[in-house]
């Protein structure tokens, strides 16, 4: 597994980032091909931020957590990566290894911490550029799911490659917004 750190506004010890590296390298039994792994250490407010980003392949899966310590925000975002791969198993399996999911002695039990609800900001504080992949509007809806957003922008292939966005309805399901230009 490919790591790269990023300590934003805080400087971690290397413990830290070796740990993290020792946990998230377990995740390594998952892929057919070297994931690489992109996690950004913060701290706000506080608490101990930390957001990892797996790319394999086309598979991106994205988590974030927050917590009072770091190594109990690593050990979070390990078991939630783990549980989107579970959830996910049987859409994701030409993707993953065949012994992706072989029974392997449980770690301690995680419980995260709830967080206070903020209010909202209508203030625009961050802009993103990205390439936007044709795929089917089954594949979005997966790669949606494992990012842990509730929309996601791509080119649809059904649709000659028009630009569409799948998203989460609130009553269930899911919704796709598909531009006719």
């Amino acid at each position: 597994m490919k790591f790269t750190f990023t300590d934003k506004k805080v400087n971690i010890p290397n413990r830290v980032h070796d740990y993290a590296e020792k946990k998230l390298g377990k995740l390594d039994r998952y892929f057919k091909t070297e994931p690489e792994t992109s996690v950004v250490f913060s701290v706000e407010k506080g608490r101990n931020i930390l957001e990892v980003t797996l790319r394999s392949g086309s598979t991106i899966i994205r988590v974030a957590e927050s917590t009072s310590d770091m190594f109990v925000s690593i050990d979070a975002a390990v078991a939630s990566i783990e549980r989107q791969l579970r959830k996910n198993k049987t859409r994701l399996e030409k993707r993953l290894r065949k012994d992706a999911f072989a029974p392997v002695p449980d770690e301690e039990a995680f419980v995260p911490e709830s967080d206070e609800a903020e209010e909202p900001s209508y203030q625009l504080v961050r802009s993103k550029r990205f390439f936007f992949n044709a795929m089917s509007v089954e594949e979005a809806i997966l790669q949606m799911n494992l990012v842990d957003h509730t929309f996601f922008a791509f080119r649809n292939e059904d649709e000659d490659g028009a630009f569409s966005v799948v998203y989460k309805r609130n009553g269930g399901g899911y919704g796709i917004i598909v531009d006719q230009a």
